[in-house]
């Protein structure tokens, strides 16, 4: 499925530089250290993702609700920010090429970006188990990509 989400014209403030990378930095950190891939009582995992640009890999810590089938389900929100963030776009342009690190282990998968009835079905899912998303999905006009990773191989 295609990754064809643009960004819109209001949101949330996104935050950046420094004090993001630091941030995330220590979440990684904690999800890393756990073993459980859990941060607060939440799912994490880190996103490994290839630089659409740069070619080098990029780790992003993000939360992420199990689907139905066994997948994971991650939502490319940026708080309800206007713009999409950096790894959705690194995503669309490798999609075969993501790891994550999730529960002590780093696993290969396949990101897919869900639309129509499948992406209708994964919403109310992850609004169920993570109304936070809603409340992101109102501060913004562009309709928040849901992104499904399977595992390869």
């Amino acid at each position: 499925m295609s990754f064809d989400t643009q960004a819109g014209t209001h949101g949330a403030w996104q935050p950046r530089g420094r004090a993001l990378q630091w941030m995330n930095g220590v979440i990684k950190l904690m999800i890393r250290r756990s073993g459980r891939g859990k941060v607060g009582g939440v799912d994490m995992l880190v996103l490994r993702t290839i630089g659409r640009k740069s070619g080098v890999e990029r780790q992003t810590p993000l939360s992420w609700i199990p689907a139905a089938d066994g997948s994971r389900l991650i939502i490319a929100s940026a708080w309800g920010g206007s713009g999409n963030p950096d790894w959705y776009y690194n995503l669309a342009a490798h999609p075969d090429q993501v790891r994550i690190d999730v529960n002590g282990e780093t696993v290969g998968v396949r990101a897919e970006q869900l639309h129509g009835a499948d992406r209708a079905d994964a919403w109310q899912q992850i609004v169920a188990a993570a109304p936070r998303f809603a409340g992101y999905q109102e501060k913004t006009d562009r309709e928040l990509p849901l992104i499904r990773l399977v595992t390869r191989g």
